[in-house]
């Protein structure tokens, strides 16, 4: 099972947890969880106007053998207006590249921030991998 927990972030509200979202999905081959602005296929949305993130920013998606990854995927534009980094529990922030993917450890936690690159704002994704 994959957990995931996002929340919305401005300089306004930082530090709150106000209109925290939770998805999760069993570890079996071919599941997918995506983070984004387009509500028909992103379990976790974003509010409409952050440009900053793609209508499917971030795609985890569950291997043959039960492991997970999570994909920033490409959007239309060839510079992203945002960055991403990932924290693994016990590890230092290391950024995750535009169109990369990485693997989430099994039974491990940690948090993806999607950063805009314009404003102080952030969409923070936090995950738990069941062991």
């Amino acid at each position: 099972m994959l957990e995931l927990t996002m929340a919305s972030v401005s300089e306004a509200d930082a530090g709150a947890t106000a209109g925290m979202q939770m998805a999760d999905a069993p570890s079996e081959p071919g599941g997918v969880l995506r983070v984004g602005r387009d509500r028909a296929v992103c379990r976790l949305a974003t509010p409409d106007d952050w440009l900053f993130v793609s209508r499917v920013h971030l795609e985890f998606l569950c291997a043959p053998d039960g492991s997970w990854q999570v994909t920033w995927l490409r959007g239309s534009h060839a510079d992203p207006s945002s960055e991403v980094r990932l924290t693994l529990l016990g590890h230092q922030p290391s950024p995750l590249p535009y169109g990369g993917t990485a693997k989430l450890p099994h039974g491990g936690s940690g948090e993806l921030v999607i950063y805009d690159r314009t404003g102080p704002r952030s969409v923070n994704v936090g995950f738990y991998h069941e062991a």
